[in-house]
């Protein structure tokens, strides 16, 4: 009996070689090679069922087309039922799409996909797969959420095989599997959740999707440090990658998108956990700008622009001295070493010295800012602390730090400014280049160029 294919694959960018080795030469990493079989010359494997199974992967087959005949209602996007996870999705749902749905244990990824299964199986066919909890646990769930289970298709199942059979019988327009790292293969000798399981796991399915019109969602688990497990080939897969963020101890949950073809990148949804499982909140900045009643020292309001909105802030900043010989440098919903760089900035350009202080910065809500419009914000924070005097509570800050201490501006500079005056602030201090042409009524908008000028404003 022929030996059948082995290959080696790295856990991290997906790379394949033909032998074990130490370090992958495409993304440096070490010891992330784990070996995968590719199916014997019998046609066993996922990864061998016969040319006519590997084609297609992308759709059906046909001949070649000219782009501008391409007839773009053939993919109607659908409802899910909220607006807040259609506006991650791009729109709403696309047929054919293959969606991955990641986040920490406990964060609320079943309850949102098993909510926006119970509504749309109203309308249209729907099946849910669960391969880690059973029948009765998920029935419990949509009962103390008060859902509506009479034509919701629920199964237990855990082999790709029956997954994909069950599928051929049903025909859902929208199919749930969760999650991908316990589904296996009967063709592959690895255990769940290996490499080679998911990696071929994630392609039947995502095959059958692209083949049927079926909308999938894979429910995706995380590492400690937040990252999606499995190989990373498996991001490529997929068509949206979606992060459902937020801790126990908190009622928010943030929804980001990491990757879209249908769609912006790094849009923002947000929702509330509540007993009836998750609401979505339709004026995140109410939330996020849920201020105390007592002004006090080292809070400023920022703008930030989250996927096609721009998103009221409120970031925080501690400025102490430090009893340690070196001082502590801490940002929650920051970047680290931005914060270090900022202060260096401060200090250069800014005249003001925490070389022995330790600060602390923070964004209220838990979000997580990813964009430098929050630069100028923060660095006026830390000077209302360090100072122990207030910033004005009607005024709104952004704006980028550049290294020899310029203000550039940020995109949506208007849009951004318009969002603030009708959250009633009335003073802005924005980068000269985002001033706007005409007059916004109601607000006073302070354009600065330099460092010392936006000091020179809050004094």
């Amino acid at each position: 009996m022929a030996k059948s294919k082995t290959a080696f694959v790295c856990n991290e960018c997906g790379s394949d070689y033909a032998k074990w080795q130490g370090q992958c030469n495409d993304c440096g990493a070490w010891n992330t090679l784990s070996e995968i079989r590719l199916g014997g010359p019998t046609g066993g494997g996922a990864a061998s069922r016969g040319g006519k199974a590997r084609g297609g992967f992308a759709g059906s087959v046909s001949e070649a087309r000219l782009l501008g005949d391409i007839d773009l209602a053939e993919l109607p996007r659908f409802s899910s039922g909220a607006e807040e996870f259609d506006r991650v999705l791009g729109g709403g749902l696309v047929p054919g799409s293959a969606i991955l749905v990641g986040g920490n244990p406990g964060a609320g990824k079943s309850t949102l996909l098993l909510q926006t299964m119970c509504h749309l199986a109203a309308g249209m066919d729907a099946l849910y797969i669960t391969g880690e909890e059973s029948l009765q646990q998920v029935a419990m769930r949509a009962r103390r959420l008060g859902l509506a289970t009479d034509r919701l298709r629920l199964m237990a199942e855990t082999s790709v095989e029956a997954i994909i059979a069950a599928a051929e019988t049903h025909r859902p327009r929208v199919l749930v599997v969760d999650s991908i790292q316990v589904v296996h293969s009967d063709d592959l000798s690895s255990a769940p959740g290996s490499v080679s399981q998911v990696r071929e796991c994630a392609a039947f399915l995502t095959r059958f999707a692209k083949r049927t019109g079926t909308v999938l969602f894979l429910v995706g688990h995380v590492t400690k440090d937040g990252s999606l497990a499995g190989p990373k080939v498996l991001e490529h897969m997929i068509d949206c990658s979606i992060l459902l963020e937020g801790g126990h101890d908190s009622r928010f949950r943030t929804l980001r998108g990491q990757k879209n073809r249908f769609g912006a990148v790094n849009e923002l949804g947000v929702f509330a956990m509540t007993e009836q499982g998750l609401r979505e909140v339709r004026n995140p900045s109410a939330i996020f700008l849920d201020r105390s009643s007592e002004p006090a020292s080292g809070s400023a309001v920022m703008v930030v622009w989250e996927g096609t909105r721009p998103l009221l802030v409120e970031i925080q900043a501690l400025v102490d001295a430090s009893a340690l010989g070196n001082p502590r440098r801490v940002a929650v919903g920051l970047e680290q070493n931005r914060l270090a760089m900022l202060l260096a900035v401060l200090h250069r350009h800014g005249g003001l010295q925490v070389g022995d202080q330790d600060v602390f910065a923070n964004v209220v809500g838990g979000v997580k800012v990813l964009e430098t419009s929050a630069d100028l914000a923060l660095l006026l924070a830390i000077v209302s602390s360090f100072r122990d005097r207030q910033l004005p509570r009607d005024m709104v800050i952004f704006g980028e730090v550049g290294l020899s201490g310029e203000i550039r501006p940020v995109p949506s500079g208007q849009e951004r400014l318009s969002e603030a005056a009708k959250h009633g602030f009335r003073r802005a201090i924005v980068p000269k280049a985002n001033a706007p042409r005409g007059e916004i009524r109601g607000m006073q908008v302070i354009a600065v160029s330099r460092l010392e000028e936006a000091l020179a404003a809050v004094e």
